[in-house]
């Protein structure tokens, strides 16, 4: 009689670039797009690996119901706020992400969420749409330039560095707010690292690229926003964490920024309605690493890590 093969639970769903990978190796467990908490936790009984996105929970529960067998939790995403790294660590399970592959399309998204915001384009097409426009008028829709203005990226990892990339050729000046210094990257790029109050009071532009900790939760909040210029714009495709959303709504509507772009929430994918009516403000449904390339390759990375912990090698892109 064969043995038996090793399990693995794609939580939600895993797209084909993953899928290719595993096979018909293991045994395959699939919640699906409408799996509920219980469901999950059911098909995770007796699985060597689980695979999950930025939507599933990790933590005691769910080690638990796996058993003692789990050797890897591969997350489908760069950041992992949802997995609590200490309960995998008294568990021994190893805990992989999905870095660089979907650098480009995220820190793109921002140069998107970047323009529409500065150019009031939300508000624009739904007046459109709405059958509002009455034609072309001198004053209406005026928005701001980006060439020339000053950018401040906090966190200047993969995605922050690769915005600060695509804004070069149009900044006055570039800013950053890090928590580690970056010198090759500093020359390379002209970006000066400065505190982040200083970044906030000079920049025309503040995009988020921090991780989601317990230091970064509410980085920024009414106070921070105070800071900010009249007229500048606040984008994050990082993690709605980074956010006070309540904050960010209330300067918005009193005129405190000029606007806002956002991708992620504190709440997801519950958006707050204060920030749904907010002026200014476009909202995407997370979709920050959402392109054909980016997705397959995160899949397939995330794939490659439980592959490697399962033949008993180092996985590809350890977190512990």
């Amino acid at each position: 009689m064969p043995p038996s093969k090793q399990a693995i639970l794609i939580a939600r769903e895993l797209l084909a670039g993953g899928v290719d990978v595993l096979g018909e190796r293991f045994e395959l467990r699939r919640g699906g797009l409408a799996a509920t908490r219980s469901e999950i936790l059911a098909l995770a009984a007796g699985v060597e690996a689980v695979i999950i996105d930025p939507t599933d929970a990790v933590d005691e529960e769910l080690l638990v119901a796996a058993g003692p067998q789990l050797l890897v939790v591969a997350n489908n995403a760069v950041g992992y706020d949802n997995v609590d790294l200490e309960a995998c660590r008294r568990h021994g399970v190893l805990v992989t992400n999905t870095p660089d592959v979907l650098t480009n399309a995220t820190a793109e998204l921002a140069l998107a969420l970047t323009l529409a915001a500065a150019r009031g384009l939300g508000n624009a097409e739904g007046e459109l749409r709405d059958g509002l426009w009455t034609g072309w008028t001198p004053g209406a829709h005026l928005g701001s330039e980006l060439s020339g203005a000053t950018f401040g990226v906090v966190g200047l990892g993969r995605i922050g560095r690769r915005y600060a990339e695509l804004v070069r050729p149009l900044a006055g000046e570039l800013l950053h707010a890090s928590t580690s210094l970056k010198p090759e990257t500093e020359s390379e790029l002209g970006i000066t690292r400065v505190e982040l109050d200083e970044l906030l009071t000079r920049s025309d532009f503040v995009s988020l690229h921090a991780p989601a900790t317990r230091q970064t939760r509410h980085l920024i909040d009414a106070r921070a926003l105070s800071l900010m210029k009249p007229s500048a714009v606040l984008i994050n495709t990082a993690r709605g964490a980074l956010v006070d959303s309540a904050a960010l709504a209330q300067a918005l509507a009193d005129g405190l920024i000029g606007g806002a772009g956002l991708d992620v929430y504190e709440t997801e994918p519950s958006v707050p309605d204060a920030l749904l009516k907010a002026p200014n403000c476009v909202l995407l449904p997370h979709v920050g690493s959402a392109t054909a390339t980016a997705r397959h390759a995160m899949a397939r990375l995330a794939a490659e890590n439980v592959v490697a912990v399962l033949e008993g090698s180092d996985p590809v892109t350890p977190v512990i």
